[in-house]
């Protein structure tokens, strides 16, 4: 059956402002009773993560008669959030909006498409900021800027990953961006 996570990724914080925006969103949600205010063993690849509250059922979608198993780990510092598995199909050029295909018909990678993109990741993992060249239009970009099929990819600093829960709605999604300065946010799912 898997495991499976959403993640509500801050596409624009810096690493000097991350930290104080995770202690916002997570005080918003432990006020409202989302999640619980003392952090536990409740999520996957984290020591600690901040469980279920009694309020739960106001971040997910329809009458949910399970709750979620697991909580809320908070990734603050550089990271490279990612889908999982499936979807890296394309990547779009944030200047002039083509599309390079990493994937071939078979769903095999295409080596010449994809190892720009993956030198690029290396270096923002250890760096904090790669561009990568459009093959259509040859201006190099920062690789942030790049959009990716079912938003595969995100390069953040900080991100809200809930682990096992249902659905989480838009309008909770909404909620926890308008705590974020109007940053803009990506919605990351998948399945371990």
């Amino acid at each position: 059956m898997g495991d499976h996570f959403q993640t509500i990724v801050d596409r624009d914080a810096d690493a000097d402002e991350a930290a104080e925006l995770a202690r916002r969103v997570v005080d918003r949600l432990v006020a409202e009773g989302v999640v619980l205010a003392d952090p536990t063993d409740c999520v996957l690849g984290r020591p600690l993560g901040h469980p279920p509250g009694p309020n739960w059922s106001r971040a997910v979608a329809g009458m949910v008669t399970q709750g979620p198993c697991d909580g809320l780990a908070v990734h603050v510092g550089r990271k490279v959030f990612h889908g999982c598995p499936g979807g890296l199909e394309a990547a779009v050029c944030p200047r002039c909006s083509a599309t390079t295909r990493l994937v071939d018909d078979r769903w095999a990678m295409i080596d010449e498409a994809w190892t720009p993109f993956v030198d690029a990741i290396g270096t923002w993992s250890a760096t904090g900021a790669a561009q990568v060249s459009c093959p259509a239009c040859a201006h190099r970009t920062p690789l942030r800027d790049w959009a990716w099929s079912d938003d595969y990819f995100t390069f953040a600093h900080l991100g809200f990953e809930f682990w096992n829960w249902p659905e989480l709605t838009p309008e909770f999604r909404s909620r926890v961006a308008g705590l974020l300065d109007g940053h803009r946010t990506t919605y990351v799912r998948g399945k371990i």
